[in-house]
């Protein structure tokens, strides 16, 4: 039995732990009995490390006036404590190895039988647990059998010794913060608990160890042959039946074989056999290596077109079950992604089986940042600190071993923003040695010293087209291998602006091979009180707000308008239509496979309808391969705008989506576009009750703005160039790129006055002549109104005149104005989803209709949203609205100003007012929230500007 002891020095020391058994490979099954722990533990939380003496871990204490939590869990999450999100400051004083003498500690308690059949005679037994947050203490039956600390990594204790068929007593005591919180500062949630599986697992005598898959692929030889050898600690049998394999552990079988791509995820089922166990096997073959400034597999250069995953549920945290996870493996190759990198820290390891059977490229990163040793310029930072080393090594062994046999993944990372050090060489060294198959990336080496890619994060557009033609400086070596961006596109809130832009850049160099956007999902906190909370809103005295919610997916895991902006900016197949309409460029942009899944379709619209549609025959285009194909003779039409779409979409059910799933499209531009055309037919009238009459509408004679258009009454109709800002708009302090939102404050745009020069009745038209300006400011914009009628329908030609220095962009340019009611939106225009001038490559040109709450897009911290662009017409409220050009169409129930104001979407209460902006032009999104700004050609410089609008009243 163990001696009672509050002796908690090991949550400060620097070692990994103690106790557990060395790391080996992860399989999800075997014929070897195993029992999970999951489910209801008691739980008793303590302030401190050392308030509890560890008298509860022996058989027959009485908890029974514990709380229960639920383990896989976090405790903060099941209202014991708060949790705390910070980007990189470490939420306690940096003063390492020590943590606070508040150490929020958890006491977790398990009873369990064996399961009949069990033999506590027959072998011994494993504890297994996956993933503890930060430093754990085990006790099986009493006994201490050792701590550990790596939370995102597994430790297994021998225990079989220990068992009793019956009342067995599993205790674990969890501190929140140990010297391991020093190792683990990743831009998350601060979530304590044991959030992975506890198992308990037999081990036979004869039993498999570790073992590795050694499973090669050769492309040169010209037969595509695999070669097969598995190393193991106990002798076996290795069997593949689709392959005729039967060999011993540690001989080599050479075979023809399919290879494992990303796209062509073929794996072989085989089995590993020993005098003790069986383990099913899922062999994917394939070779890895960087060659001639490029990394390739099987020969051939990779183009990744990645995400960083977090791992993140909003109600449960990073404790995911097989399913959350399979969604987001089927979400990602839905929106045509083929990588992951796993930010910051090895994933739950069922998701890499997953990446395995769906095909997705894998970065493995190691479970290490020490990023807020930074705010001291890195000094005492553990990287490079010999007394870290082994908690370092410890770290990348149990990744490697844990996942070495995964197809998918085909590099590792030593971690992310940590500085650099020797401990960081002595991962890499040993990484190297362990496993020559893979190649070994971090960012943070930025001379490329211990890696073999050049990895960067948020470069700007220019400096990655530098890098791409050869241009960019460094050491030798580092100008010899290929770039790739470990983070890009920061997807913080509307956007990211650019997509197009870097993808572009990507395609046009071979030394570029691809990028990881940041990142996948939104950290939201599902709460009654604000929808989603996110940082600060749990009381935390040093926060980061919402820079926790920063993914294409939202916490809910609704595809975010970034994410399908992304699916379209990395399609798999290029489809160009010609000018003239008559021929469509067809590319396959895949890396290996050919186009013989797919099937296309076309279709001819006009005026966004389409009329006619019919397959397409396109070759089976190998990797690389364009073909020019004849489209059919369009229809005879009657006039109108005209326009051919041309789809890929999956000729079959695959296990990622069903037949008919649109995989890429593209569309010829429009052709002979009608604008609306209105001529004059009678001039204003006054009347007698301070009224002017135009047409089907009505004015205030003072002011000149119209209270009605026909049957619909209109309020608040001006020029408008305020938007609420976007987390892009607001920028990051330490980016050097403008913070708009910043300027455009300083500069009074979100409060602009609109000053009445005239109100002129002339000939046919209504003009009124104001100027719109901010207060303390001598610049402003000449801005006249001209109203026109034609008895029907009611014109406005908006003309617009800066004057004075302006050396901002506008947000927006447009008219705003109140209806007193619409649900239902009609429109001619890009779609469905939002989009902006550096995020509409997905905005499809059609007929769209939807409702005025549908048009909201849900970002967890209100911001600018909606906008569809290109729009020829639209239809709400009772009214059609056709303007000259295209403009944006944004339609909500509360003000620019009450969404500009909102923290969480509760804030935000639906009005009797509609509020609808027609923009001639907006700003562009950038990714400023953490990267480059909004590109020049994007931004909305304030110069003169006309645009025209016809009103009908359709009610």
């Amino acid at each position: 039995m163990s001696s009672r002891t509050s002796a908690t020095d090991y949550v400060e020391d620097v070692s990994p732990g103690s106790g557990a058994l060395p790391p080996r490979a992860w399989y999800p099954r075997s014929d070897a009995a195993s029992l999970s722990l999951n489910g209801r533990w008691r739980f008793r939380l303590s302030p401190a490390a050392d308030a509890e003496d560890d008298a509860f871990a022996e058989p027959g204490y009485d908890a029974g006036g514990w709380a229960e939590v639920s383990v896989p869990g976090h405790w903060v999450l099941q209202g014991h404590g708060s949790p705390i999100y910070t980007n990189h400051l470490y939420p306690f004083p940096v003063d390492p190895p020590h943590v606070p003498t508040e150490n929020p500690t958890g006491d977790h308690l398990r009873f369990f039988d064996l399961p009949e059949g069990w033999d506590v005679t027959d072998g011994g037994a494993v504890l297994r647990f996956d993933g503890v947050e930060s430093c754990a203490r085990v006790w099986l039956n009493g006994t201490d059998i050792g701590e550990f600390k790596g939370s995102r990594l597994p430790h297994e204790f021998a225990v079989g010794h220990l068992l009793k068929p019956a009342r067995n007593v599993l205790a674990v005591r969890v501190h929140q913060w140990s010297a391991g919180s020093y190792l683990e500062d990743q831009d998350q949630w601060w979530l304590p608990g044991i959030f992975r599986d506890v198992t308990l697992l037999h081990r036979p005598v004869g039993g498999v160890l570790d073992f590795f898959v050694h499973a090669s692929y050769d492309h040169a030889a010209g037969t595509g042959t695999g070669t097969l050898r598995i190393d193991s600690d106990v002798a076996g049998r290795v069997t593949v039946p689709g392959l005729g394999i039967d060999i011993a552990t540690g001989e080599s079988a050479t075979v023809p074989v399919e290879p494992w791509t990303a796209e062509t995820p073929t794996l072989y089922d085989g089995l590993l056999a020993t005098e003790g166990e069986r383990v099913p096997l899922r062999i994917g073959f394939r070779t890895v290596e960087s060659t001639g400034g490029l990394i390739k597999v099987n020969g051939k250069a990779v183009l990744f077109k990645g995400v960083n995953r977090h791992e993140w549920h909003p109600e449960h945290g990073r404790a995911l079950d097989l399913e959350t996870m399979r969604a987001d493996v089927l979400l990602m190759k839905r929106h045509n992604v083929n990588a992951v990198r796993t930010s910051h820290y090895p994933p739950h390891p069922a998701f890499l089986d997953l990446c395995d059977e769906y095909g997705l490229w894998v970065i493995d990163e190691c479970d290490l940042e020490t990023h807020g040793f930074t705010e001291q310029a890195w000094r005492d930072n553990p990287v490079d600190d010999d007394r870290w080393t082994p908690a370092l090594l410890d770290r990348a062994a149990r990744m490697v071993e844990r996942d070495k046999n995964h197809p998918s993944v085909v590099i590792w990372s030593l971690g992310n923003e940590a500085g650099t050090g020797r401990g960081l060489t002595a991962m890499a060294e040993w990484i190297h040695g362990r496993d020559a198959s893979r190649l070994v990336h971090y960012e943070g080496d930025i001379d490329c010293r211990d890696t073999d890619v050049y990895s960067r994060m948020y470069p700007e557009h220019a400096e990655v087209e530098r890098i791409g033609r050869g241009l960019d400086g460094g050491t030798r070596k580092r100008r010899a291998l290929p770039l790739i961006l470990c983070e890009y596109a920061h997807a913080m809130g509307n956007g990211p602006g650019g997509l197009a832009d870097y993808q572009r850049i990507f395609e046009s160099h071979d030394r570029l091979q691809g990028g990881f956007v940041w990142e996948w999902i939104d950290h939201g906190i599902e709460d009654e009180r604000f929808g989603y909370a996110y940082g600060g809103d749990f009381g935390e005295e040093l926060h980061d707000g919402n820079f926790v919610c920063d993914g294409l997916v939202f916490p809910d895991r609704r595809p975010s308008p970034g994410l399908l902006e992304y699916k379209k900016v990395i399609e798999p197949v290029g489809i160009d239509i010609d000018g003239d309409g008559t021929t469509v460029r067809v590319t396959n942009k895949q890396d290996f496979a050919d186009l013989s899944a797919l099937s296309f379709a076309w279709s001819y619209q006009v005026d966004g309808e389409t009329v006619e549609s019919g397959s397409l025959a396109v070759p089976a285009l190998a990797a690389g391969e364009s073909a020019e194909l004849k489209l059919p003779e369009p229809p005879a039409t009657d006039g109108g705008e005209t326009q051919w779409t041309v789809r890929a979409l999956l000729a079959a059910d695959t296990a990622w989506a069903p037949k008919g799933h649109v995989v890429a499209w593209g569309q010829s531009a429009p052709r002979a576009r009608r604008a609306p055309a209105l001529v004059a037919t009678g001039g204003p009238v006054a009347s007698g009750e301070g009224l002017i009459v135009l047409g089907p509408a009505v004015f205030d004679a003072r002011t000149g703005t119209p209270r009605s258009i026909g049957s619909v009454e209109v309020t608040g109709l001006r020029l408008d160039v305020w938007r609420a800002t976007t987390d892009n708009d607001d920028g990051a302090a330490w980016q050097s790129d403008p913070r708009y939102a910043e300027l455009w404050r300083g500069f009074g745009l979100h409060r602009m006055r609109h000053r009445l020069g005239a109100v002129e009745q002339a000939g046919d038209a209504l003009t009124v002549r104001t100027r719109v300006a901010p207060a303390g400011r001598e610049l402003g914009l000449a801005t006249v109104y001209r109203w026109t009628s034609d008895g029907d329908r009611l014109g406005l030609t908006v003309s617009v005149t800066p004057d004075g220095d302006w050396t901002v962009p506008l947000p927006r340019l447009g008219i705003r104005f109140g209806l007193p009611a619409a649900d239902r939106v009609r429109w001619f225009g890009g779609g469905p989803e939002e989009a902006y001038p550096d995020t509409k490559s997905a905005s499809l040109v059609s007929r769209w209709e939807s409702t005025v709450d549908e048009l909201q897009i849900p970002y967890v911290r209100p911001q600018e949203n909606g906008a569809r662009a290109d729009v020829r017409w639209a239809e709400l409220g009772g009214l059609r609205i056709d303007g000259d050009p295209e403009f944006w169409l944004t339609a909500r129930r509360w003000t620019t100003e009450q969404l500009d104001a909102a923290a969480h979407r509760t804030d935000l209460t639906p009005s009797g007012t509609v509020w609808v902006n027609l923009d001639h032009a907006q700003h562009g999104i950038g990714s400023a929230s953490c990267g480059p700004g909004v590109l020049p050609r994007y931004r909305l410089h304030a110069e003169p500007a006309e645009f025209s609008f016809v009103f009908t009243d359709i009610g």
